[in-house]
């Protein structure tokens, strides 16, 4: 079957006044829904359980939901189905990294942090070690962590808004990340874990249907013919048959191969270290059911990175990479720009609707995440740095609470004012940075933890620091933040010296070497009779909360 006609130039449906109000009313529809949820589970939060661990009441299904609604994120529907609308094979590497990462935190994680810790990854590391400066260290690891995570929420917020309402000028998409940051903000301090739970649920099924009914109709173009879908976006592509192949993006040069093997090793290791996906291990009420929520978030992960290969490649074949790019640079843009082809086309009532679904469902995914992000770094201010170390576990559970609520106030307006500056960037490689960023500074201190009893405060506070002060410094001197004219966060400025996108492959290694290091060269003695406590808790489950 011939390919459909690509669209030669994008001009949303969002930007003809005819279907505008309608699409308005779809979207506040699902923001009013989700918003209902929150002041519903928001009524039921009365304690600090609650508030952090949504009282332990979740099954592990329902965790599982939880837990693939809070990791299928802007980046997975936006960021990848734009990677491979514009670079083909190695714009889905990232779904494969994505996917395979799951296997680290089931077969390494999962379980030992439900046994071992409350609400924070805090709670484990100061199990054996010094509490005051290793709770401080673990706080200010998941704060900085979690920013980088909510840049590339951001960014895609104020790419769906802006495309749905028709503005194209920098104040106006900087407004909307402002609104982003808002309704952020209500949701955690209103919901807290329970609130936020219940909305990535729901955000899980509406993102699987969206997903599921954009591929059924991709697929339906081509009369279920895979191989036909590829040549049409190969057709399409100025690069050809290359554009199926590998090393369009990541095989050019000697730097793009280094940068791969970086992005490959921080997506693999990056999500057993990320704050918002470990403190969902806590929401459930044993181990088993811990291991069974990841069991059941790698099946509904994996569907989904396996719909985002039409996603992608329907995308570049049916709306074109120029068309994309025309709209977005970074391709943001490609999955709702293809909803908006396969509805009917430019100025059809379907197309406005389906855009109008899709572009909300990718909004409400970006909501569930920001608010879960926001939970885990405010909960970890609140729980580590607050309650511990400021107040000397001398805390009441309200004052914690309170403390909880104003640092996500604090969070979210750091996040909104970087945001402003993420705004035109490929979400999918800002979430790539979050991973590098996590692998980099968590990933060691709580494996080290775990599993080697010689392990002491020392290390951990060089493995926690040195990992992260490495991946944010390589980083800043990266492409990323400079020298790029249209994907860099500061443009018309280059003073970047690190040749590669993603710190991981420097910083990751050195995140380890200094926790064995540190620890090596520390006067202190490890607390072997604690570790022994902390080994038959967090593999046995006995003690644990």
């Amino acid at each position: 079957m011939s390919s459909p006609a690509p669209l030669a130039h994008t001009v949303l449906a969002a930007s003809s006044t005819e279907h505008r109000p309608l699409i308005i009313t779809l979207f506040a529809v699902f923001v009013a829904a989700t918003l209902g949820i929150t002041v519903w589970a928001g009524r039921q939060t009365r304690s600090a359980s609650d508030f952090y661990a949504g009282g332990r009441q979740f099954t592990a299904f329902q965790n599982g939901l939880a837990v693939s609604g809070d990791y299928m994120s802007a980046a997975s529907f936006l960021g990848i189905a734009g990677a491979i609308a514009l670079f083909g094979y190695d714009g889905f590497l990232y779904s494969i990294g994505f996917l395979v990462a799951w296997l680290v935190a089931l077969l390494l994680v999962a379980e030992p942090l439900r046994n071992s810790g409350r609400y924070t990854m805090g709670d484990v590391l100061a199990y054996r070690m010094r509490q005051r400066p290793v709770r401080t260290a673990a706080g200010t690891s998941t704060i900085v962590v979690s920013i980088f995570y909510l840049l590339a929420q951001m960014a895609g917020a104020g790419v769906l808004v802006s495309l749905l309402l028709g503005i194209t000028s920098s104040a106006g998409k900087i407004l909307i990340v402002a609104l982003v940051g808002v309704l952020m903000i209500v949701y955690v301090t209103i919901g807290g874990m329970k609130g936020t739970t219940w909305v990535q649920m729901v955000k899980a099924v509406l993102l699987i249907a969206g997903a599921l009914l954009m591929t059924f109709l991709v697929l339906l173009k081509f009369d279920f013919n895979v191989s036909d879908l590829l040549g049409a976006a190969a057709g399409q592509s100025p690069k050809g048959a290359a554009f199926l192949e590998p090393g369009l993006k990541y095989g050019v040069s000697a730097t793009s191969k280094l940068d791969f093997l970086s992005l490959g090793i921080a997506l693999v290791l990056g999500t057993a270290g990320l704050p918002h996906i470990l403190i969902r291990f806590y929401t459930v009420p044993t181990a088993k059911a811990a291991r069974k929520s990841v069991n059941w978030a790698i099946g509904i992960i994996g569907a989904f990175y396996l719909m985002t290969i039409a996603l992608g490649f329907g995308a570049a074949a049916l709306v074109g990479p120029a068309a994309i790019k025309a709209q977005n640079p970074a391709g943001n843009t490609a999955a709702p720009q293809l909803a908006e082809y396969l509805g009917g086309g430019v100025g059809t009532t379907g197309g406005a609707i389906l855009l109008a679904v899709i572009s909300a469902v990718a909004f409400a995914t970006i909501l569930a995440v920001v608010a879960g992000l926001t939970l885990a770094s405010s909960s970890s201010f609140a729980h580590d740095i607050y309650a511990n170390v400021i107040r000397k576990g001398k805390a009441t559970e309200k004052e914690e609470m309170r403390a909880a609520r104003w640092a996500t106030v604090f969070i979210g307006a750091v996040a909104i004012v970087l945001g402003a500056f993420a705004r035109d960037m490929n979400v999918a490689g800002l979430v790539a940075l979050a991973f590098a960023v996590a692998a980099s500074a968590n990933l060691p201190t709580i494996l080290y933890s775990l599993f080697w009893k010689r392990f002491t405060t020392t290390g951990a506070l060089w493995s926690i620091y040195g990992g992260l002060a490495s991946s944010v410094f390589l980083v800043l001197f990266s492409p990323v933040v400079s020298g790029n004219p249209k994907t860099s966060m500061f443009k018309g400025v280059d003073f970047h010296w690190f040749p590669l996108e993603n710190p991981g492959l420097i910083s990751i290694p050195l995140g380890f070497l200094l926790g064995w290091l540190g620890t090596l060269l520390s006067k202190e003695e490890a607390d072997k009779g604690k570790y022994a406590e902390l080994e038959v808790k967090s593999l046995t489950g006995v003690g644990a909360h």
